[in-house]
């Protein structure tokens, strides 16, 4: 009792940061693939600031021996959540050493590949660090990570820092990685596969690494068209030097989000990984800046805690905009900014928590965020801005931030007035349209949108001929976008014009909107339409391809014979098209089970989740569902990736409603791994709400 009544005495009143000071952490970890497990010897420096009797370190569900201070034993509790560690703390310079073992929960993911390789990524924030390694769920505690890591010679393994050595013994290699300058736990990683890798160097430089799946050399160009061109931009931008002593980006497969900022090393999502054709729709630029800002913003300097959360992801929401605005200009970086105006107005109606809080939605942090600085960028005027921004950085690096720290450097440059700045962006859920609108104005090609918006209730015929002009102008795209977009509930005949007007700017966004929105096509349009199947847009042709099948029946082998060879992104989103359409025409195919067989394939664990969920979407509502589909599906409910397992249990609840299907899962149970057992009869269990 004496030791849980001092502990509770003494963290009633203050953070553990207050009494111990962890400065750095050296370790040796080894993973095993087959257990998906993670061992490893630690060594951590830390210092007592004031006498404590019990210091915590974040440790969930992990096992430990060997625990040493000063090499010496000491008593301690596992809790299942931390390792507390007890004794009489005096002030003074410690060395702690322990041996731990993990089976992660989550944080730590094996993803199983084709030729049974693997890819192993960690992610960290916002306090997950914990389940894989001994850490700091506190962001205050910022210490120097260096991880020395064992594994297969076959792979490439990367972590934070430089790599300071490397040694092959056997079958084995050991990489040694270090970092100079202290960071938050969440920020740690360690990311292993088989991959290549390009070195470029910075402006500045830093050393860059950009680093792709051995399949994927061949888009390297496409996939980090911009990468070297970003980082450069800001580091100019910013007006600091990029903080640490290498840049890294490695793709990983099943990523949980489009990006992680671990510090000198991001990881991102495969679906960037694109060819010329693919960065159309879904490039990696805004990602790549994005990932980038966080080095400065969230890595360097951290929000001391989730109230002040849009220091980190507003400020990287706009300068990533910034950078976007170097490469695609002024229209571009306008149009994003009235986007997500429009979004955070919708928001709001509803959204009545603001940006200075906690429980803030990920648009008001970033978007609403990105807002704010964007009007006071322009309020004090960009010698200023940069001015405070440079001084901010500098007195806080390698330290946690409030707004309170922020908004003291602007006081030094402006006399801008902070309160009613705070109380309208940061403290009020509301936008301030009037604000934001004049802001706006500034830029011509929003001018023109914001006539455009105005006419949205206006018969077509009396705003027809003003609408064909500003397509056939050189106005930017979004704007006709726009056009077309307000276009989709009127009459064919009345649009058709339009539409041919829109067809000829030929501009595949522009062209991809009349794609998307004309899912009625009359014979008189088919040829026109038809061309959007050779548009360089996967996504345009996926739906072109679509809305042509489906519109005219007695085309549909020439569609599917122009489109055979199609494959798409990397989730094969043209090849599950036309599997699911090659096998609902009839008599198009002459081996058919083999078609089956292919689709059946793409919902497998061979594939990323994008994949598998793409090719059982379409499995399912083109009614080709056997044993395999359904397994398939039930795997789905186990993955780490909860958009992917919600659809597999939503899907599931949707067909158990059949008691056919329902029988067909039954029998299927018994040949299912433990855990897709303990999913599935979960809801089986379920009861059938009728509605």
């Amino acid at each position: 009792m004496k030791y849980i009544l001092l502990f509770f005495t003494t963290f009633i009143f203050a953070q553990q940061t207050q009494f111990v000071d962890f400065k750095s952490v050296n370790s040796q970890l080894k993973l095993d693939v087959s257990g998906k497990t993670i061992a490893g010897s630690v060594e951590y420096q830390f210092d007592v600031l004031k006498p404590i009797d019990t210091i915590k370190i974040d440790a969930k569900n992990m096992e430990f021996t060997k625990i040493r201070i000063n090499q010496k034993e000491v008593n301690f509790v596992n809790t299942g959540k931390e390792l507390k560690l007890i004794d009489n703390f005096q002030k003074g310079k410690n060395t702690l050493t322990f041996d731990y073992w993990a089976k992660p929960k989550q944080a730590l993911y094996f993803i199983d590949m084709e030729n049974s390789e693997v890819q192993i990524w960690t992610q960290g924030q916002g306090r997950y660090t914990s389940n894989w390694f001994p850490s700091f769920d506190d962001v205050n505690e910022k210490l120097i990570f260096n991880f020395g890591i064992t594994f297969n010679k076959d792979y490439q393994v990367i972590s934070n820092g430089t790599l300071k050595e490397k040694t092959t013994n056997s079958d084995l290699t050991q990489w040694q990685y270090g970092m100079e300058e202290p960071m938050s736990s969440y920020l740690a990683m360690i990311a292993i596969g088989k991959y290549d890798k390009k070195e470029l160097k910075a402006k500045s430089k830093v050393p860059l690494e950009y680093y792709l799946e051995n399949k994927d050399v061949s888009r390297f160009e496409s996939t980090y068209r911009y990468s070297k061109r970003i980082f450069d931009f800001l580091e100019k931008e910013i007006g600091v030097k990029y903080p640490w002593e290498i840049y890294r980006e490695i793709p990983v497969r099943d990523f949980l989000y489009a990006g992680m900022e671990n510090t000198t090393s991001t990881l991102f999502a495969t679906r960037y990984v694109v060819d010329s054709i693919g960065f159309e729709d879904r490039n990696y630029t805004n990602v790549d800046a994005h990932e980038l800002a966080h080095h400065w913003f969230g890595d360097l300097i951290t929000a001391e805690s989730s109230t002040h959360h849009w220091l980190q992801e507003g400020f990287a929401t706009y300068y990533a905009l910034l950078a976007e605005r170097d490469i695609y200009g002024e229209d571009y970086f306008y149009s994003k900014l009235y986007d997500s105006a429009q979004q955070i107005k919708f928001a709001s109606r509803t959204d009545s928590v603001p940006v200075l809080n906690a429980k803030a939605s990920s648009l008001t942090f970033y978007e609403k965020g990105a807002w704010a600085l964007f009007v006071l960028h322009e309020a004090i005027g960009d010698k200023a801005f940069k001015k405070v921004i440079k001084s901010y950085l500098k007195k806080y690096s390698y330290q946690t931030v409030n707004t309170q720290n922020f908004f003291d450097e602007i006081k030094k440059v402006s006399d801008f007035d902070l309160d009613k700045f705070q109380k309208t962006w940061l403290e009020s859920p509301a936008f301030d349209t009037p604000t934001a609108n004049a802001l706006l104005s500034k830029n011509k090609a929003i001018q023109t949108r914001l006539e455009v918006d105005k006419l949205k209730k206006t018969p077509l015929a009396e705003k027809e001929v003003f609408l064909k002009k500003t397509l056939e102008s050189d106005v930017f795209q979004g704007v006709k976008q726009t056009i077309v977009d307000q276009l989709a509930n009127e009459k064919y005949e009345a649009k058709k014009d339009l539409l041919l007007t829109a067809l000829k700017t030929n501009n595949v966004q522009v062209r991809q909107d009349v794609a998307s929105t004309l899912t009625k096509i009359p014979e008189d349009f088919r040829l026109e339409y038809e061309t959007l199947l050779d548009d360089k847009s996967y996504q345009t042709q996926e739906i072109a391809l679509f809305w042509l099948w489906k519109n005219f029946p007695n085309h549909r082998s020439e569609y599917l014979d122009k489109s055979k060879n199609w494959t798409g992104f990397n989730d094969n989103n043209l090849r599950t098209m036309w599997l699911s359409l090659a096998l609902s025409t009839q008599n198009y195919s002459s081996n058919p089970e083999e078609l089956i067989s292919e689709l059946i394939s793409f919902s497998s664990t061979k594939y990323e989740a994008t994949t598998r969920q793409n090719a059982l979407e379409k499995l399912i509502s083109f009614k080709i569902i056997n044993d395999q589909v359904l397994t398939n599906l039930v795997s789905a409910t186990t993955h780490h990736m909860w958009q992917f397992s919600k659809f597999g249990r939503d899907t599931i609840r949707f067909l158990l409603k059949n008691s056919e299907m329902r029988v067909s899962f039954e029998r299927i149970l018994p040949n299912l791994t433990p855990d897709e057992q303990f999913q599935l009869d979960r809801l089986l269990k379920e009861k059938v709400v009728e509605k």
